[in-house]
């Protein structure tokens, strides 16, 4: 039975929507009126530009897409104990209802229909419970599809009265929550912005101060929580982070695809979305290096070894060199030299920036020197050669001189113009180079991880994702190369940097995003836990240790999961113990009766076949429709829903890539892949890297033994391998499981039927 409320909420909603066009057909007038304006003023072209600017930024935040623009309603209390005070602190006495969605729309009177989930008057509607209703008197939640509303739930609250049973587990409209988190997954993360939780709103109204740490485990929804924070920054403190910049940092490409319509669908779409060797655009990894090596090249001893090569490249002469000018040869001896490198050492700013003060103290040595050996405006020879002028400005002796190929050698011997790819190019191209900057740094075997044979130019060189964070750092050190070249801003900084994942950012690369900041001000989300990395930390403290801590930071915790459901989440918490004793996994809100199914093949050559049927038969059930089943109260939830492809993540170590790839295209299984449309099949073909920060609705883990076996935090990959699933999880092997699984594998009772949740062999 339908709520009885449905049709009125139904029509205010329709409403919402005809006034919704009605702002946006209002602001394309305005632009088709801002293009027609032609000739004027150049401060009218100007008023015109912004004008322009403003309508198309308008129009691209009005645009919902298939989201619902109402997702919720609070009413505040009347007089009494609980109600709001008014202005003069009496308890109010009348009756206010706000819509909640997704932006602020606004009648023609200028009064409100729909306010703004980041507006204050909203806040309420995430944080209020049975024990702190915060002035509610009632907390609606709207289930919708599209610009109609399936169903709604109410909750009332009674001031000093008990809570609800939803919200004694911190689960305010949890028949909403469970029918969204049962929605099929597809290759796009979804808001959460409908069912955000207290604990989630916490952190995301968190105040803009320095660094945020947001410590949760698998499912807790931190990467939703971060986007939604960068949001609200953005909705609270538009000035000034709309002019300073957002910053998302992910840790792939994949990742940042998944999440790219998060924010716009928040009204947001001025958020700059990078992985971390992103940030370094000169530059992009081609090749892979042994564990070991990243290990070192990210460790933070780099930034001192850069540093000295680059003062190795700042050196006087060993010996005097002449420098023709008519038939007077100006010279410049050692002595001379070394005190133009000292001076100019001595001096602060970036290597190249300081090359114009050793080339002004060149000149002026040289122009001393010509008007000591010239005593008048011009001297030439017997046959009527120049000889020399004298009266000139350094700044025009070196403009005759510059160009000169004997003083363009000069000045590169005892100060070159470098870029970043050049000084890393003969750094690890020559080990005498490595030795003389690692001096006391490194020792002889870390000199020979570092060394790579030189290649013919630094323009060939493939370089690695651990090189990248060292181009960065040395691309700092060095500044612009051509001065003459356009202007490229190598290291913009930014308001506010959000960093996903960061627990697996090597200390190096955490430099690359300090760099970045502005302030200090961060929020970095992650899970210790789920540390795969070179470089993995023990603490945060561990982290937070390369970054700016001029404003402090904070660190909260995330402690429920929403995603893997209890039984998944029971067998992750045992290579979780095996992995890091004493951490704890969060706690699951869901139980779907479904355990864990282990496969596994007894010979190699079943093995290419049984990889593909698993997948098609996790294929089968998950392609149906997820949430039309689900009931809110008495009324059917999602009716009139069509039936969705839930998505199969195929998650393999990358030694088994090129093996199970041609497995499932035997098979007939089409999938995508990174570099290939990795989430835009219902099957997605993933290494362990590739799949961080992502959830499918069925996950089908390939050979655990090699997953451990893979260096350097092979169980703690395997972790977060099982923990990537919504509903299902298929463990699929040959070799023996790990100790941590098999014990799983003998909970489970094997049976003919491969879809039941159960344990089956082959």
């Amino acid at each position: 039975m339908a709520h009885p409320d449905l049709p009125a909420e139904q029509a205010y909603l329709d409403r919402a929507y005809e006034r919704l066009e009605v702002v946006r057909a209002a602001t394309q007038a305005q632009l088709t009126e801002a293009f027609k304006e032609r000739g004027g003023t150049f401060q009218s072209y100007t008023e015109r530009d912004i004008r322009v600017r403003n309508s198309l930024s308008r129009l691209e935040k009005l645009q919902l897409g298939r989201e619902a623009l109402i997702f919720g309603r609070i009413d505040r209390t009347t007089g009494g104990a609980g109600a709001i005070p008014d202005s003069a602190g009496q308890p109010g006495t009348s009756d206010e209802s706000f819509h909640i969605g997704r932006l602020a729309i606004s009648d023609a009177e200028h009064e409100p229909l729909v306010v703004d989930w980041r507006a204050p008057v909203a806040e309420p509607f995430y944080r209020a419970t049975g024990a702190h209703p915060m002035g509610l008197r009632r907390r609606r939640h709207f289930l919708s599809d599209g610009r109609r509303i399936a169903d709604l739930e109410d909750e009332l609250f009674v001031p000093g009265g008990p809570e609800r049973a939803a919200e004694t587990l911190g689960l305010p409209g949890s028949s909403v929550l469970r029918a969204a988190l049962e929605r099929a997954h597809t290759g796009r993360m979804r808001d959460i912005v409908a069912t955000v939780q207290a604990e989630q709103d916490a952190i995301i109204r968190a105040p803009l101060t320095g660094a945020l740490v947001v410590q949760g485990g698998p499912g807790t929804g931190k990467t939703a929580v971060a986007l939604h924070r960068a949001a609200y920054l953005l909705y609270t403190h538009r000035f000034p982070l709309e002019a300073q910049g957002v910053l998302v940092v992910g840790p792939n490409a994949t990742f940042l695809r998944y999440i790219d319509q998060v924010l716009p669908s928040l009204g947001e779409t001025g958020v700059e979305l990078s992985t971390a060797s992103g940030l370094y655009r000169w530059a992009r990894p081609s090749a892979s290096e042994p564990a070991g090596t990243a290990h070192l090249k990210g460790d933070p001893r780099m930034a001192r070894l850069l540093r000295r090569a680059v003062r190795q490249r700042q050196r006087p002469l060993r010996k005097s060199v002449g420098i023709p000018y008519g038939r007077l040869v100006l010279t410049l001896n050692a002595r001379t030299s070394e005190e133009i490198v000292s001076a100019a050492k001595r001096r602060s700013g970036s290597h190249n920036a300081r090359r114009r003060l050793v080339e002004s103290l060149l000149w002026q040595h040289l122009t001393a020197q010509l008007e000591s050996r010239t005593s008048h405006g011009a001297v030439r020879g017997d046959n009527g050669d120049l000889v020399g002028r004298a009266g000139l400005r350094p700044s025009e002796l070196g403009v005759e001189l510059r160009r000169r190929p004997e003083v363009a050698e000069l000045l590169e011997r005892i100060w070159p113009k470098l870029t970043a790819e050049d000084l890393l190019h003969d750094l690890f191209g020559a080990r005498p180079l490595i030795e003389v900057a690692g001096k006391g740094l490194l020792s002889s075997t870390e000199v020979d991880v570092l060394y790579r044979p030189r290649s013919a130019s630094a323009a060939e060189v493939a370089w690695t994702p651990a090189d990248i964070a060292l181009l960065d750092e040395a691309s700092w050190l060095l500044g612009q190369a051509r001065s003459g070249a356009a202007k490229q801003q190598r290291h913009r900084t930014y308001g506010h940097i959000v960093v996903d994942e960061a627990q697996d950012l090597s200390p190096m690369e955490l430099r690359m995003v300090a760099r970045r900041s502005l302030s200090g001000s961060m929020t970095l989300v992650g899970d210790i836990a789920q540390a795969t990395g070179p470089w993995a930390p023990a603490a945060w403290d561990d982290v937070m240790a390369h970054l700016p801590a001029r404003r402090g930071w904070d660190r909260v915790s995330l402690s429920v999961s929403y995603r893997a459901p209890a039984e998944v989440m029971a067998l992750a918490a045992r290579v979780l113990t095996a992995a890091l004793p004493g951490a704890l996994p969060p706690e699951p809100v869901r139980h779907t009766g479904r355990r864990p199914r282990f496969v596994s093949a007894g010979d190699d050559e079943r093995w290419p076949s049984l990889i593909a049927r698993t997948v098609r038969e996790e294929m089968a059930a998950v392609a149906f429709t997820t949430w039309g089943a689900t009931t809110v109260g008495e009324g059917a939830l999602g009716e009139g829903a069509v039936g969705e492809d839930g998505s199969v993540g195929v998650l393999v170590p990358a030694s088994l890539l090129d093996e199970v790839r041609t497995a499932l295209s035997a098979g007939g299984v089409a999938h995508g892949e990174v570099g290939a449309g990795a989430l835009d099949a219902q099957v997605s073909l993933l290494t362990l890297a590739d799949a961080k920060g992502l959830e499918f609705d069925s996950v089908v883990v390939i050979e655990p033994a090699q997953i451990v076996a893979t260096p350097p935090q092979g169980m703690r990959a395997l972790y977060v391998a099982l923990t990537r699933c919504t509903r299902r999880l298929t463990i699929v092997a040959r070799e023996p499981l790990p100790e941590a699984l098999s014990a799983g594998w003998q909970d489970l009772e094997e049976v003919g039927h491969p879809g039941d949740g159960a344990g089956e062999q082959v």
